[in-house]
């Protein structure tokens, strides 16, 4: 082997050291993260909420993660929620539906994609759910659709408000029609919410997008939304492609989504629980004020009733 053999194989060598991807894995087990202005560490991310302190970034984060914002830190109980049957239609692609379902319980350590507490804002007792996007996408499915039922249920039997962190991107396709059927009934569970006056919150996280924004993301009695988060029905690409025009730089954030009226309001995580707080108050006690009305409503309907026999 001559020298100018060795040189280019040593060229070659330093040219792939540079070129080589970190895996995910490596990515996740990393001290750092990525951001605005490159590298960040995890730990000075995390002092901030996750958010970054250059551009005002949300990070996504893990359920287990806003539960301590939003409650304090493991001041929360967790809702052992009923598993279905895995695999009902022994689905198949690249790998097996079992083999997806299994890798992503190891990788989050959730039973399903969604994680059900209960706890207290501002002395207020409420039921929660958050959606984890590293299951899956946070993709709807049979077991997610029980989880949100479990949570509701909770709440009506124990007269509490009930908030939706929400995220994903839709319906597993995995489970086809099975996973559609989530869509009916979590909206069914809502309106048995609000007929025992129950207020519902949503908080609407990156990504919201499909039958999830077509259906229990967009049925709350307030919308809330992080910056800068993805709301969407359907692509923007395939939206663009349909219209023939171009669309706004910022179409679908939440700060767009606002504009057109389906957000109520923007609110950063360090403000969550302040705002959460106030509107739980002002929600229970119109509430507590129509319950009132009715229920005098109903003891004059009596008098008059005896009044007539």
């Amino acid at each position: 082997m001559n020298w100018i053999t060795k040189i280019i194989k040593a060229g070659e060598k330093i040219k792939t050291a540079f070129h080589k991807r970190a895996t995910k894995e490596e990515i996740e087990k990393s001290d750092w993260t990525s951001c605005c202005k490159g590298p960040i560490l995890k730990k000075d991310l995390e002092k901030n909420l996750w958010v970054c302190p250059d551009c005002n970034k949300h990070h996504r984060i893990k359920p287990n993660q806003r539960f301590d914002i939003l409650f304090g830190q493991n001041n929360y109980r967790t809702l052992k929620t009923p598993i279905p049957k895995d695999d009902p239609l022994n689905w198949t692609d690249s790998k097996s539906y079992k083999d997806r379902l299994k890798n992503a319980r190891k990788k989050t350590g959730l039973d399903c994609g969604m994680m059900v507490v209960c706890g207290n804002i501002n002395k207020i007792e409420v039921t929660a759910v958050a959606s984890d996007f590293d299951f899956l996408g946070a993709s709807m499915a049979s077991a997610e659709g029980e989880a949100f039922l479990y949570g509701v249920q909770h709440a009506i039997e124990h007269q509490t408000p009930f908030i939706c962190i929400s995220a994903g991107g839709g319906m597993r396709m995995m489970e086809s029609l099975i996973s559609l059927s989530q869509m009916t009934r979590t909206t069914l569970a809502i309106n048995e919410l609000k007929s025992n006056k129950l207020p519902y919150i949503v908080l609407i996280t990156d990504p919201t997008a499909g039958g999830i924004t077509a259906s229990y993301a967009m049925l709350g009695d307030i919308h809330l939304a992080e910056p800068g988060s993805l709301i969407a029905f359907a692509g923007k690409r395939v939206i663009q492609g349909t219209v023939k025009e171009e669309l706004p730089e910022n179409f679908q954030t939440s700060e767009y989504v606002q504009k057109t009226g389906f957000v109520d309001l923007i609110v950063e995580r360090k403000d969550l629980v302040k705002k959460i707080g106030t509107l739980l108050s002002i929600l229970l006690k119109k509430n507590s004020a129509i319950n009132t009305e009715e229920n005098e409503t109903s003891e004059d309907n009596q008098s008059l009733t005896k009044t007539a026999s």
